[in-house]
């Protein structure tokens, strides 16, 4: 079964990795300890096969003296039987030897490296161990004189049968356990120091998880901040302000789904208010209507049919201001922008809201510089943004009240103001202006409105990355302003 922490998986690794490293070590060591000892050897016993030929004076008068060579062999074997001593022909062959009968396995000796020996290669050089069928080892070896071409050898292993045995059983008892122990030594050192420190490492790591696992557990609310340590900027620093930021983003956005599932509430709310009762004053009237229509008169009649009509098109009115804004909400409407005339287009506005602002006794003006260069934007868009405005002036204006549309150029931009003197807006009221469906405290329920307007024109507004801004005393007026960029031509 795979380990599921980081600090188990590090542990594995690290243990796996020192045991490759011990083994290799313990590879190369007895390699190199090997290739050591060939070349040691060799280089101390260079010339024993001619001094053996010298000292023991194999050759007397040109031939090759048996009786020396065989007291030769006996002689060595005895004072040292970790060499071997063969004698070879011209071509190779063993005509002689120091081993004990039946023990010598080849016939031959390769003399390609008897050759590179006499021309001094750079040691250790292997040759043929003739015991052997496969084995190669150290040597030392000497030409010996004879009359004529026809010459032979003597070839002298350096490290015997006898010398394997006792180095095999030395490293087998000493050397391996010696070796065994460092190693192992070594390797658990290792091993405790780098978990010790993979510990110190991982500790954050596993401290982060626990604040993740228990920011999950309890549905993001229960939120403890990853302590950032100062100065230091490493990967479990930067996952922990990663976390951090992440943590803040979710709460907000819970938050925020929560605000809007309020928001959402409430307009389901106001909705199913302001649209049953236009619903249920046209139903009545209607059905009143049908009832007693042969017992009224032709004033009742219409008296009823317009009442319902008033209430149809107010209905008409809300369903029609409750998808323009969803379309605004949903990027369905985006502004078109294109170069026009401001003044030309409050005009036009103006002369809409003529015959309701004479009927009310209110008086619509309009005040602005001498020359104004066009605007660009969403002309459509910021008609209804300035209907919507004049509007709620009107509904907050009395008899007698005046409702200005002043102009004026701040720089690269358009001040538009549209001002009255009417009922203002009170304190409380003011944070609330803009949500949807809300109406002064004054007004309540019975307003002949929805309350959406406020809230359709911020949003065309914020369509064109421009606020509204207002400014507004009890008693004395409101002031709703916002800016709009004038028109470059290019070229």
């Amino acid at each position: 079964m795979m380990p599921r922490t980081v600090f188990a998986k590090l542990a594995i690794v690290l243990g796996a990795l020192l045991l490759g490293i011990g083994l290799l070590y313990v590879l190369l060591s007895t390699a190199l300890s090997r290739h050591y000892q060939q070349t040691f050897l060799q280089n101390l016993n260079r010339d024993l096969a001619q001094n053996l030929i010298v000292d023991r004076n194999l050759v007397s008068d040109g031939n090759l003296d048996e009786a020396a060579l065989q007291e030769t062999f006996h002689r060595y074997m005895m004072v040292n039987p970790s060499i071997e001593i063969y004698l070879l022909d011209s071509s190779g062959g063993i005509l002689s030897y120091s081993a004990e009968p039946g023990k010598v396995k080849r016939r031959y000796v390769d003399l390609g490296p008897v050759h590179e020996f006499l021309t001094g290669r750079e040691f250790p050089l292997l040759g043929d161990d003739p015991r052997s069928h496969d084995r190669r080892k150290v040597f030392s070896v000497a030409p010996i004189p004879s009359p004529g071409d026809a010459k032979g050898y003597l070839y002298v292993v350096l490290r015997g049968e006898e010398y394997d045995r006792i180095e095999q059983l030395f490293q087998d008892n000493l050397l391996a356990r010696l070796s065994a122990v460092a190693v192992l030594a070594s390797l658990g050192v290792g091993l405790g120091v780098g978990l010790l420190l993979f510990r110190m490492l991982t500790q954050r790591l596993e401290y982060l998880t626990g604040l993740m696992n228990r920011f999950c557990a309890g549905s993001f609310n229960e939120y403890i901040p990853f302590a950032e340590r100062v100065g230091e900027d490493d990967e479990i620093d930067r996952l922990g302000r990663h976390y951090n930021c992440m943590a803040v983003r979710i709460r907000a956005q819970l938050e925020d789904l929560q605000r809007q599932d309020e928001v959402r509430r409430e307009l389901v709310a106001n909705v199913s208010h302001d649209l049953r009762t236009p619903l249920a004053v046209m139903q009545g009237h209607i059905e009143t209507l049908q009832i007693n229509a042969e017992d009224f008169g032709p004033v009742i009649r219409a008296h009823y049919l317009d009442v319902a009509l008033a209430h149809s098109k107010r209905l008409t009115r809300l369903v029609e201001e409750l998808f323009d804004l969803a379309k605004l909400d949903a990027h369905e409407i985006l502004p078109r922008s294109e170069p026009f005339s401001l003044v030309e287009l409050v005009q036009d506005v103006i002369q809409k809201f003529k015959l309701t602002a004479a009927e009310r006794g209110v008086r619509l003006e309009m005040e602005c510089d001498e020359w104004l260069p066009l605007v660009i934007a969403d002309i459509g868009l910021i008609e209804r943004v300035l209907e919507n405005f004049i509007s709620n002036s009107l509904r907050n204006t009395q008899r007698g009240g005046v409702i200005m549309a002043v102009f004026r150029r701040l720089g690269v931009q358009v001040e538009i103001r549209i001002q009255d003197d009417g009922n203002g807006i009170t304190p409380e009221d003011m944070p609330h202006i803009f949500d949807r469906f809300y109406r002064g405290a004054d007004q309540g329920r019975g307003a002949d409105h929805a309350g959406l307007g406020l809230a359709i024109a911020q949003r065309i507004i914020s369509l064109h990355g421009e606020t509204i801004e207002v400014v507004s005393h009890p008693g004395k007026g409101a002031i709703f302003f916002f800016c709009l960029p004038v028109w470059q031509p290019s070229g």
